[in-house]
């Protein structure tokens, strides 16, 4: 069964944090759907205006974490500082996390796992103007491309897409080998393990 990625986002998402990553995500097979407090279309900020319009494809109340397999999270200054103030979205960040699920979160989004209280003792990144912000919030910040600290997966901008994407597809991987290890039915490979003829 193919993974599902649920992307919460609003007026103000940063256009490229959002389409590239779903793109890449979709490309590799992994099932996308976008949720907003926001009904019928969000529109996107890019290179410091207005972008393009996108169908949002389910209003948040409609949305749960048992549903999918990764929260993406995606950046633009007004975007995530909208979205820390409303409950719905925070009770369903902190969900995802209590279930262990990986959270992408880049550029401005990691201000929602600030308000969700998951950064605490975390290794984390953003956009440079957050970094006191996650540091007074008890993070451990790092200046890279992409940092992975158990279920958390974060970025600072926009050109760690590429990067920050494939962190998302491997932590979906390694999520498909533990329940292969759970099971016993078939190695990270995809070979079959011998089944063991019950007594």
């Amino acid at each position: 069964m193919a993974k599902r990625v649920l992307i919460i986002a609003t007026d103000g998402f940063e256009q490229s944090e959002l389409m590239e990553p779903r793109k890449l995500l979709e490309a590799a097979g992994i099932k996308t759907t976008l949720a907003s407090p926001t009904p019928g279309k969000i529109r996107g900020w890019n290179h410091g205006e207005w972008g393009l319009s996108v169908t949002v494809d389910k209003d948040i109340e409609e949305v749960s974490a048992e549903d999918f397999d990764a929260l993406l999270l995606p950046g633009g200054q007004m975007n995530p500082d909208v979205l820390r103030m409303d409950d719905r979205v925070i009770e369903l960040i902190e969900n995802f996390d209590a279930d262990g699920k990986p959270i992408a979160a880049i550029c401005h989004a990691p201000w929602l796992l600030i308000e969700a209280d998951l950064v605490h003792g975390r290794t984390v990144t953003g956009w440079p103007s957050l970094h006191t912000d996650l540091e007074n919030a008890g993070a451990d910040v790092v200046d890279e491309e992409v940092a992975v600290d158990g279920n958390l997966i974060t970025s600072r901008k926009p050109e760690d897409i590429p990067a920050f994407t494939e962190a998302l597809i491997e932590a979906l991987e390694a999520a498909d080998e533990e329940i292969d290890e759970e099971t016993g039915e078939e190695t990270h490979d995809g070979t079959e393990v011998d089944e063991i003829e019950s007594i």
